[in-house]
């Protein structure tokens, strides 16, 4: 068997961003996901677009966006991506979750796998921000990749 390492570690073990010069340039995806269970009233607030501080979804779609394409700011050892494509979903969830789902694309020699997953993160830290004072209860949970594909490990589904 092959002992495995981390990437991010140079022989000595100190911390150091992964070389990608010489990898092929592929078409990589991933997806992500996680939820917020809140109070069955502050979900309906949130669906009946009657929350004072206004349409709760856009706003945490577009932070989620946002935070896909500053995520190399975020996280010490990512490179910094062009993205060719990212969306953000949020769907409810019986009657006490918002579920959000978060793809990342592009072309290049790196995978997009932290990006979804900060995507993910910062709409339900969004939607936790914006409803924090009508519900104090609010969990956000079940952060993880879904798939991705591209790159030299191939593809990745999560069983679910």
């Amino acid at each position: 068997m092959t002992e495995q390492r981390f990437t991010h570690l140079d022989d000595s073990g100190r911390a150091q961003m992964v070389d990608v010069t010489d990898k092929d340039i592929t078409q990589r995806a991933a997806t992500a996901q996680a939820r917020v269970r809140m109070q069955p009233s502050t979900l309906q607030m949130i669906l009946a677009g009657e929350h004072p501080k206004g349409d709760v979804l856009a706003t945490a779609r577009i932070a989620g966006i946002q935070a896909a394409k500053k995520t190399w700011d975020l996280i010490p050892l990512c490179h910094p991506l062009l993205l060719t494509g990212i969306t953000v979903t949020i769907e409810p969830e019986a009657d006490d979750a918002l579920c959000v789902q978060a793809t990342c694309k592009l072309k290049g020699t790196t995978g997009v796998e932290m990006e979804a997953l900060t995507a993910a993160s910062v709409a339900c830290l969004t939607l936790y921000d914006m409803c924090k004072a009508v519900d104090r209860c609010m969990v956000i949970e079940s952060v993880c990749l879904l798939e991705k594909s591209g790159g030299r490990s191939g593809t990745f589904r999560r069983e679910r």
